[in-house]
């Protein structure tokens, strides 16, 4: 490792609170990642132990795996590349064999950006608050030192593919086999599902399961030919929303780069909100924890989920815990409170036999089997899950949010309402026919607000209501 004359690294730039992502060649670069390698393993402190190394579908990610495992490496840890693999097949690896991992992905960014996921052993995430400020500090001490010590024993690198046994392990915690036959549209975006897709649902390397699967863009491509990997935007759809009607398709399946994100479209072309999908596996864990002899599951939603999902799953038997957004948040709670599963309305499920970490392919197969077992179309089943009318996410860019959000709570103040501070601003009309919440972005100049109410014209009103005054 070089470093150049008199250079100075801060990574502060792509050191983020879950996660590292940056500009391949300018905040993340194969000697950055190396450093940073090396600050994994000590900052952990896995020498002697083997951790593993793999990454999505960028053209980056195969040199900053060998950086990685270099760096781990030299600090005398033994790795095992995994090569291709989606950010859920790392969870896998690290829960199945009990081992510290990274992954290099940008998710559903941009083609010019890569990054780092990292895990403890057992999928333990890895955040700010839990080593991630320490590992960027100690490779940029490499990396202003221009060198990085060598243990007392060099690391050996290996190679070990989990793709057969991720798919196996999944296909156990939700039987197919006995679904009704079903013609699904995937989506991949030129991301890991395109890998991932045929190992777990078609008959690449398992036994066949009653689906025709037509793909969209299931070549490995991290310059994302066909549309940015981001099912969040609704434009990212229309391709897989024209080809699920043209089809005659029973569902399709949209997933972000690096998989770890599932969307739902019904046989019309219409999205399946990720709350229905909440309230839709939560009803399936809760059966099965209780059946098992769990009095009460306990499942995690956000508290910008749908108000249908803890009223369902009380109405089921369980009990439900509101949480913040966030990934980090989600899984400390879900350890917590041995929750069975969790939800976020970003499309992030979250699940106690998957070590608590979120995966798309899991949450999917549930959604085939509720779908498989009945014989009704998606969308009057996904009705029975979506009683209210959401406003989506709308965002107004406001430099003063917190006088936004004060004109709001003045103009409020006079009605019957309840307003907490879990994240953001939750003001809920105590006669339960809507409730609204305002967050502010940490890292933009945005004021995002989510609206939920009974009907329509309900929603639009305390919808227009509070955008005159965040926007006045």
């Amino acid at each position: 490792m070089t470093s150049e004359q008199n250079k100075t690294f801060d990574l502060s730039a792509s050191f983020k609170a879950y996660d590292v992502r940056g500009i391949v060649g300018e905040s993340i670069t194969a000697e950055i990642v190396e450093a940073v390698g090396a600050a994994f393993i000590d900052v952990l402190g896995l020498e002697g132990e083997t951790v593993l190394v793999g990454g999505d579908m960028r053209p980056s990610s195969p040199e900053f795996s060998q950086a990685f495992a270099n760096g781990a490496a030299t600090r005398g840890a033994n790795v095992q590349l995994l090569d291709l693999i989606s950010t859920d097949e790392l969870y896998y690896a690290c829960g199945a064999l009990n081992a510290a991992g990274a992954t290099f992905t940008a998710s559903h960014n941009p083609a010019e950006y890569n990054g780092i996921k990292m895990a403890k052993a057992g999928a333990q995430p890895i955040s700010s608050e839990s080593g991630l400020k320490e590992i960027q500090a100690l490779a940029e001490q490499y990396l202003n030192a221009g060198t990085i010590p060598s243990a007392a024993t060099r690391g050996e690198i290996g190679v070990h593919d989990v793709l057969k046994d991720y798919s196996e392990y999944l296909r156990k915690l939700v039987d197919l086999s006995g679904s009704r036959p079903l013609k699904i549209v995937v989506d991949a975006g030129n991301g890991m599902a395109g890998l991932t897709t045929p190992a777990v649902l078609g008959d690449k390397l398992l036994p066949a399961l009653p689906f025709e699967i037509i793909p969209l863009y299931f070549e490995l491509d991290g310059s994302f030919p066909n549309h940015p990997a981001n099912p969040l935007e609704p434009e990212n759809l229309r391709d897989l929303q024209a080809a699920v009607v043209k089809h005659g398709a029973d569902i399709g399946l949209a997933f972000d780069g690096d998989a770890d994100r599932c969307f739902v479209i019904d046989e019309k072309g219409e999205p399946v909100s990720p709350s229905a999908i909440t309230g839709m596996v939560a009803r399936r864990e809760i059966a099965r924890a209780r059946k098992s002899g769990e009095e009460t599951p306990v499942i995690i939603h956000n508290l910008l989920t749908s108000k249908a999902v803890p009223e369902l799953v009380a109405k089921d038997g369980g009990r439900a815990v509101r949480t913040r957004v966030g990934h980090s948040f989600i899984k400390a709670v879900m350890a917590e409170e041995g929750a069975v599963f969790g939800g976020e309305h970003s499309a992030h499920f979250y699940f106690r036999d998957f070590w608590n970490a979120d995966t798309g392919m899991l949450a999917a197969m549930h959604v085939l089997a509720a779908l498989g077992e009945q014989d009704g179309p998606l969308s009057e089943l996904g009705r029975q899950y979506e009683p209210y009318v959401s406003s989506g996410e709308i965002n107004s860019e406001i430099e003063d949010k917190a006088g936004a959000v004060e004109r709001v709570r003045v103009d409020f103040e006079t009605e019957d309402i309840e307003i907490d501070h879990m994240d953001g601003s939750t003001f809920t009309a105590k006669d339960g026919s809507w409730w609204f919440n305002l967050r502010p972005s940490n890292t933009e100049p945005f004021l995002r607000l989510n609206a939920e109410a009974k009907d329509q014209a309900t929603m639009e009103k305390v919808r227009d209501r509070v955008l005159a005054l965040v926007r006045g």
